[in-house]
């Protein structure tokens, strides 16, 4: 008989999600859309994936980056911090066929327990963003 994977066992791996092209590259510039001070972050890694050598892995609405802070406050400069994208600039598909794009590329700084570290988020948020993190959701203003 053979062995069940781990990974396919555990709660939360396997989730069905659109097809959204993964276009924020590593070492990208992004907006900072909340208010915790920082202006501009730059990605160093994107969580959960694993790609094939010497392919740079990207990123796409609702990923949890790493990143560091370009331009900000000196106490949030210069070390590694996670984030979660918010908006892409590259258009998509939706499900219902719908196309949608925003103004510009935008992250949210996040604790690692999952906890924002700004309170007010400026700007629109996806929705497939707010379906994937709850408390990013109960902070945004506006949901495209």
């Amino acid at each position: 008989m053979a062995k069940r994977s781990r990974a396919v066992a555990a709660v939360g791996i396997l989730e069905r999600r659109p097809n959204i092209p993964r276009t924020v590259v590593t070492g990208s510039l992004v907006a900072c859309a909340d208010n915790s001070g920082a202006q501009i972050l730059r990605i160093i890694q994107v969580h959960g994936i694993s790609t094939r050598l010497r392919r740079v892995p990207a990123a796409c609405v609702g990923d949890m980056l790493s990143v560091t802070v370009k331009k900000g406050p000196i106490d949030l400069r210069k070390k590694p911090t996670n984030a979660v994208l918010i908006r892409q600039r590259k258009p998509y598909r939706r499900p219902d066929g719908t196309w949608i794009s925003f103004e510009d590329t935008a992250a949210v700084l996040m604790t690692p327990e999952g906890d924002l570290k700004g309170t007010e988020i400026k700007g629109p948020v996806a929705r497939e963003a707010a379906e994937r993190w709850p408390r990013i959701a109960n902070a945004a203003s506006i949901i495209v």
